[in-house]
Parts: C-alpha cells; sequence; structure tokens
C-alpha cells in the first residue's frame, strides 16, 4: 500500500530538485496572482480568485514537503499531489463545461491552460517522483 511507504531515498534529491523549484515558482506565481486579484478585485470572481489561492497553498505545502523529505515529507507530498491532480481534473473540467461560472480564470482552469499545462502534467510528475523515491 502507498501509504505505508517510506522514502528510499530523498525526495529533494536529483529530478526532485526540479521538483521542488518548479512548485516553490508555481506558488510564488499562485500566490501573488490570486493575492493582487483578492485585494483589487475579489467581487468578480471570489471562487475563481480563490481556487488559485488554494493552488498556490497547495504547491507551497509541496515544495515544503518534497525539500523537507523524510517518511513525513513523503506522505504530505503523496496527499497535496493527489489533491492537485483531482482539483486540477475537477476545476479543468467544470471550467470547459460550465465556463459561465468562472468569469476570470484559475490556475487549474482548463487544466492549467494559461500556465502551459504545467499544472496538469506537475502532479502526474510528482506522483511517479513518489513512486520511484518509495520503498516497497
Amino acid at each position: 500500500m502507498a501509504e505505508n511507504r517510506t522514502p528510499a531515498r530523498p525526495t529533494y534529491a536529483g529530478p526532485g530538485r526540479v521538483l521542488v523549484g518548479v512548485y516553490g515558482l508555481f506558488a510564488l506565481a499562485a500566490g501573488a496572482r490570486a493575492g493582487v486579484q483578492i485585494a483589487t478585485k475579489f467581487h468578480d470572481a471570489p471562487v475563481a480568485y480563490l481556487l488559485s489561492a488554494f493552488a498556490a497553498a497547495v504547491y507551497l505545502m509541496l515544495t515544503v514537503a518534497l525539500a523537507r523529505g523524510g517518511a513525513g515529507g513523503w506522505r504530505t507530498a503523496l496527499v497535496c499531489c493527489t489533491v492537485e491532480l483531482a482539483g486540477v481534473l475537477a476545476v479543468g473540467t467544470f471550467s470547459l463545461v460550465a465556463p459561465g461560472e468562472f468569469p476570470d480564470a484559475t490556475v487549474w482552469s482548463d487544466y492549467g491552460r494559461g500556465y502551459g499545462f504545467v499544472p496538469l502534467v506537475l502532479p502526474v510528475l510528482g506522483l511517479l517522483w513518489l513512486r520511484r523515491t518509495a520503498r516497497d
């Protein structure tokens, strides 16, 4: 079971360093964007801006979890990557099916199209990396 796995190697080593950097960059970008949008035009699209802030929080938690490593960091990263993938798929689908509900884009709208679809690919890469670093 994935829940009982402990890391066989550090999550922050090798390709994990790239993931830590990209997640850190996305935490900063999504957080800054959401912060400005919430502060200046929250009334225009509150759900979209709060979803972007949530995405930023998930990215920040992933950055810390991957950089921290260890069993606790690995488990936190696993939960966050799973939440991130579910969020991208749910928000991405909903934003395409009911575009009127999203008067402004979120980080995860249209599966992350505004960010070059990186939000869709990133949790998959994160989950693959966590699988690779796990001890069976």
